[in-house]
């Protein structure tokens, strides 16, 4: 029999085999809470047609209750059973599924209204990670997952750090190792034409251009629509000290008084207790929360994170970045 991994620190810490897969699923269909791996960040699971279990997904993560969930499906092939597909919708599952790329679309009746945060619409995803695959074709129910942590949190791209946040309210935590992307899915809404995008993610404007759909041009800027998607309304991402944007050619915000750590890509001014520099926009990505959560252990009262001027995932890098210093 597989054993529990990190056994001296967390009982609730395993390795995805087919076991415990299992064990999880029948934990999801009791109405328990199963922390699990995808290829952006670890989800926090619950079985997204039991509104009781839904509620505690909001309960453990101290999240806004009006803030709608993303639900995880394994295909295209079940989106129709939780929502009126569109035709642009099914270009872009076609194209992007399973992947980092959320769709919103009407909610069919079927979806709790607490999953949806009140709303007419629900958020769908089909993620692309072995180990969330093979839960939801385990429990054979959409999987509510937003991200495994508190809420405001940088988000957890380890089990540790779902450990770390939320251990006590979680019943178990599928350990997929670190995550491959390390920034949330892009959100786009398909409810009307053209395609609106709501949050940027490792689907950049770029591909989603190429795709054969319409593509709104500027972001949706009006509430109603920016609240179809998690991530657009609340401070999110953030660490326990506070975060300073390094936006330009100008090293003022170097200057402040007493220590600080350094993330980015470009290479800052002498001084920081600690650097940790990304070579391309892919690995800022990946390390992005993970490095947060490091460098807010660092000894130092103030982060200085590169605000990189790139395009593709360099959106979604200053999007989050933006929302971790308090801009929304």
């Amino acid at each position: 029999m597989a054993q529990p991994i990190h056994n001296e620190r967390a009982k609730k810490i395993f390795e995805p085999t087919e076991e415990y897969i299992s064990k999880a699923a029948e934990i999801l269909k009791r109405g328990g809470l199963v922390a699990f791996p995808t290829e952006t960040v670890y989800g926090l699971g619950a079985n997204a047609l039991d509104e009781r279990a839904v509620g505690k997904i909001f309960e453990a993560k101290g999240r806004p209750c009006d803030n709608p969930l993303i639900l995880h499906i394994s295909s295209a092939d079940e989106a129709s059973l939780y929502a009126e597909v569109t035709p642009g919708a099914l270009a872009l599952m076609e194209r992007f599924w399973p992947g980092p790329l959320t769709i919103v679309l009407r909610a069919a009746d079927i979806v709790p209204l607490a999953a949806r945060g009140g709303l007419e619409t629900v958020a769908l995803r089909a993620p692309a990670n072995p180990v969330a695959l093979a839960l939801i074709r385990k429990i054979q129910l959409p999987l509510a997952g937003p991200s495994a942590n508190k809420s405001g949190r940088p988000s957890p791209t380890r089990a540790i750090d779902v450990l770390n946040d939320i251990g006590d309210a979680v019943d178990m935590i599928l350990d997929g190792g670190e995550t491959r992307i390390g920034v949330e899915s892009t959100v786009v809404d398909a409810t009307e034409r053209p395609l609106a995008i709501l949050r940027p993610g490792a689907v950049t404007r770029e591909m989603l251009a190429a795709a054969p759909v319409e593509i709104a041009e500027a972001w949706t800027r009006s509430p109603e629509k920016a609240r179809r998607s998690p991530g657009t309304r609340y401070r999110h991402y953030a660490p326990s000290v506070e975060l300073r944007l390094w936006e330009d050619d100008s090293q003022g915000v170097f200057g402040a008084e007493g220590a600080w750590c350094y993330m980015g890509m470009r290479k800052p001014p002498e001084g920081a207790l600690r650097a940790i520099i990304f070579a391309t926009p892919e690995e800022y990505a990946h390390g992005l929360f993970s490095t947060m959560r490091e460098l807010e252990r660092c000894g130092a009262k103030l982060i200085i994170a590169d605000f990189p001027d790139v395009p593709g995932l360099g959106e979604a890098i200053r999007n989050r970045l933006s929302r971790a210093a308090g801009r929304y």
